[in-house]
């Protein structure tokens, strides 16, 4: 292959830490049993992994370990938490409440509940990725039975106010539920504390392997229930059928044993990074902007704008070497400027000239020098070839000009 591939794209999915598959190894073959085997010692080794990655999960995010449903992943997590809910909760209510930058796992959700009679309000957020609370608590009626806002936005790095949103919802006697799926591993969590009810979360976003995530679900004060999306057996406390990945679990479960031990220190380090990768882009390149707070995100992740640059064309200059995206990789099959961007109010023409970079376990200094000069090379080379950027530098006022469609 050559050079090794910098991977910078660890918001779409993070490598699997060698501990973790380590751990997963004799779950495959060696001790092969089902979770729910419960007359032979091969499914008592099982269950006993479970329950000992279950701990281990709930410890990570500091509540009870009964309180954990395993899942597919947070895309199930949302779908189970947002649509069992409107079921469990449709003498109460019919009127969900989220935000218009949630993942499209929530929003699809949300759109799916609209067609079965429900009704839903997207609150806007500001310049800066966050939404308003007076909105929010405006937007509350007696008919509301859950508020879904995401802990750290996927594409920009955002975290909501959630403790706050927390004490509105509670004020009001409306469930809290949360896409946590970008922080949890990543920065302290801990749902209990903030007033969360239920929150998504997965495996592969926090250096556990594909294929497993969960969902907390409030056991007291206030007991919550969902109605089951998926038949068939009864597992998992009659919320979410079907036969445990046993491997999946245990990789999560160290995972999450190794994010809670490290999680600190690859905070720091990567906050460092991170900067100097901003700072260094943003003082060789003129005209380029950072997208979303700047005081309210991710310690790994940067979203930055390249004016008059296609982040599709500018990739293609350096995807060989870097990996990274210029949205959200659930969407990026996609031609059609990124709806969170746009949702700060930036133009399609800076939307589509963003990319997003997120930091990981395993990036280097050396990438992170490296990533600097393959992307001011490329954005160079791109801004040379565009007329644009030429009339820029002559200086006419590219925004005030009238484009005509032919």
């Amino acid at each position: 292959m050559g050079q090794r591939l910098i991977y910078l794209d660890n918001n779409a999915t993070t490598p699997t830490d060698p501990r973790a598959v380590e751990a997963m190894i004799p779950y495959f073959y060696e001790n092969p049993g089902n979770a729910a085997s419960r007359n032979h010692p091969a499914g008592w080794a099982a269950e006993g992994a479970v329950d000992t990655a279950r701990e281990q999960i709930a410890d990570l995010i500091n509540v009870d370990p009964r309180e954990i449903i395993f899942t597919s992943g947070a895309t199930e997590s949302d779908n189970l938490a947002i649509k069992g809910v409107f079921e469990m909760y449709a003498r109460k209510g019919n009127h969900i409440i989220t935000a218009t930058t949630e993942h499209k796992a929530v929003l699809d959700a949300c759109k799916k509940v609209e067609k079965k009679g429900g009704e839903v309000t997207y609150l806007e957020v500001d310049s800066e990725g966050l939404i308003s609370l007076e909105a929010l608590e405006a937007a509350i009626t007696d008919k509301t039975i859950l508020v879904s806002i995401m802990w750290a936005n996927n594409e920009t790095g955002v975290i909501q106010p959630m403790k706050e949103i927390g004490e509105i919802c509670a004020r009001h006697g409306v469930l809290f539920m949360s896409d946590a799926t970008q922080a949890v591993g990543k920065i302290p969590v801990d749902p209990k504390e903030t007033g969360v009810h239920l929150m998504a979360f997965t495996s592969h976003k926090m250096y556990g392997p594909k294929g497993v995530g969960a969902l907390f679900v409030n056991r007291k004060n206030p007991r919550v229930k969902v109605t089951s999306q998926m038949d068939g057996g009864g597992h998992e406390r009659g919320m979410r059928s079907g036969t445990l990945n046993v491997p999946g679990i245990v990789g999560f479960g160290k995972a999450a044993e190794i994010a809670k031990a490290e999680m600190h220190e690859d905070a720091a380090r990567l906050s460092k990074l991170r900067d100097k990768l901003q700072n260094g882009l943003l003082e060789l390149l003129e005209e380029s902007y950072v997208n979303g707070s700047q005081e309210h995100r991710m310690p790994h992740v940067t979203n930055i704008s390249f004016k008059h640059v296609e982040g599709e064309g500018l990739m293609m200059t350096f995807n060989q070497n870097i990996a990274l995206s210029s949205g959200s990789a659930c969407t990026s099959a996609s031609l059609e400027p990124s709806y969170v961007l746009v949702a700060l109010g930036l133009g399609d023409d800076l939307a589509h000239s963003s990319l997003r970079f997120s930091l990981g376990r395993f990036t280097t200094e050396e990438d992170i020098d490296a990533t600097i000069k393959q992307v001011a090379d490329g954005v160079n080379h791109m801004r040379e070839l565009s007329p644009i950027w030429e009339m820029y530098k002559e200086g006419v006022d590219i925004d005030a000009i009238e484009w005509t469609e032919h």
